[in-house]
Parts: C-alpha cells; sequence; structure tokens
C-alpha cells in the first residue's frame, strides 16, 4: 500500500470555501496557501495581549491545527485587550476558555491545550510538534526558553510584545535568534501590569504577528525575517531594522 504524501492536496468543503473566499481570491494564497494554512501546526505561547488577538485571526485564517499554552487564568484586568475572552470566562483556565471560543469561531480547526507553563525542561518537546511557534509572553525567561527550543528543533519563531503605547514583531528562523537581539534580561524589563498598555496596541501587534505567522506558511510576501518592526502607537509610525548575529550568541552562535 502506498503512504500518503504529507503535501497530499487538501479538501475543502462547500462550508470551507465559501468562509475563505476572500484569501482564495488572493493570488498570493490561492488553492495551495489555504491546503498549507489548513495543514499547518501552529503554537501560541501565552494567550495575553499578542497572543489573544493572534489567535483568533489564524483560527478565521484557517490554520489546521493551533495549540495553546498558558497556566493562568482569565482575570477581568485581561479584558480590555484580550480579546479571545468575555465576561463570563472570569476565572476559567484561558487555554480553556480560548478553546471554547476558538472553535466557536471556526469548526474546522484543531485546538490543543496545553495549561501549564512553558519551561526549558518541557519547550522542546512541546514545540517539536508544531511547524511554527508565535510567542506573545511578556517575561524573558519564558522567551529564551522558546527562543532555545525553537533553536534546537529547527521550528521558525514569530515574537511579539508590546508595552505603554509601542510595540515590536519579529521572526527568527535560526541565526540570527531572538538571544542574539536580547542576550540577557534587561535589567529595567518591564510587564504591562506594571507599567500599564492601551488595549487596542494589542490588537495591533496580535494582528501584525498573525499575518506574519500566514506569510511563513503560504510563503506569501516577504516576512520580517532577521528584522524587529517597532511600532509607535502615540506617533502612529513604524520602523523596521536588521537583526545582526551574536558569533559569541549561547543558542546559535
Amino acid at each position: 500500500m502506498n503512504t500518503p504524501s504529507p503535501l497530499a492536496p487538501v479538501r475543502f468543503s462547500d462550508e470551507e470555501v465559501d468562509r475563505y473566499a476572500r484569501q482564495l481570491v488572493l493570488s498570493e494564497i490561492g488553492g495551495p496557501g489555504q491546503q498549507a494554512l489548513k495543514r499547518a501546526r501552529v503554537l501560541i505561547v501565552g494567550l495575553g495581549g499578542v497572543g489573544a488577538p493572534a489567535a483568533l485571526y489564524l483560527a478565521a485564517a484557517g490554520v489546521g491545527t493551533l495549540g495553546l499554552i498558558d497556566h493562568d487564568k482569565v482575570a477581568l484586568s485581561n479584558l480590555q485587550r484580550q480579546i479571545i475572552f468575555t465576561t463570563a470566562d472570569a476565572e476559567r483556565p484561558k487555554v480553556e476558555a480560548g478553546a471554547e471560543h476558538l472553535a466557536a469561531l471556526n469548526p474546522h480547526v484543531a485546538v490543543e491545550p496545553f495549561a501549564e507553563r512553558l519551561t526549558p525542561a518541557n519547550a522542546p518537546g512541546i514545540i517539536e510538534r508544531f511547524d511554527l511557534v508565535l510567542d506573545g509572553t511578556d517575561d524573558f525567561e519564558t522567551r529564551f526558553a522558546v527562543n532555545a527550543a525553537c533553536v534546537a528543533t529547527g521550528v521558525p519563531l514569530v515574537s511579539g510584545a508590546l508595552g505603554r503605547w509601542n510595540g515590536q514583531v519579529g521572526v527568527f528562523t535560526g541565526q540570527p535568534c531572538y538571544q542574539c537581539l536580547v542576550p540577557e534580561t534587561p535589567p529595567d524589563a518591564e510587564t504591562c501590569a506594571r507599567v500599564g498598555v492601551v488595549g487596542a496596541l494589542a490588537g495591533v501587534i496580535g494582528a501584525m504577528a498573525a499575518l506574519e505567522a500566514i506569510k511563513l506558511i503560504t510563503g506569501a510576501g516577504e516576512p520580517l525575517t532577521s528584522r524587529l518592526m517597532l511600532y509607535d502607537g502615540l506617533a502612529g509610525t513604524s520602523r523596521v531594522v536588521k537583526i545582526a548575529a551574536d558569533p559569541a550568541c549561547p543558542v546559535c552562535g
């Protein structure tokens, strides 16, 4: 018996064709790109300000499998920017509530929840099961663990971060890696809980991160590989800078 090719054509129902109609007419995506999205397995690390809107857009776009990893529960203070949740979700595990809302948005997407913290110990085993990782966490210990596991397993990483009125998105595919950009935890590292953040900024950065993931999966356009987009919400401006590889980087050097 012949073994089916992993790139065998994916069949879409009439409902799916209607659902994805606005993407299917894009020459950069079309049928092949939509099939690639349906075959794709994307892990979202952290259902926070970046991960929540990114998860909604990736589910809506038709990514076949979304992994959600977050150990936290929904708090009322999350709702100002983590738009995947509702008031009724307060105190529920984020991955449980998130999976429920993603299934309601698109029943054709499989969701794999991980109600745990991603650590250096479990990161490689989880990440190697996915084709791409989108990291939206706000602590550097987790970001470093995600980056190291992505480099070790060869899985591309889309990284998004935000605070106050500013955000950034970058794509890392080996060398340079995220730790080339941030060698160690900054002494003045900030979190949204401490310095605040405007909710709509999370939507901007989360959507940008989702767009980069879609581009990587479908081969459309030019992803932000080895580049960092910096967005200033107050000024309404953005700029893109190149990321240089660090020969002494302990992860990819």
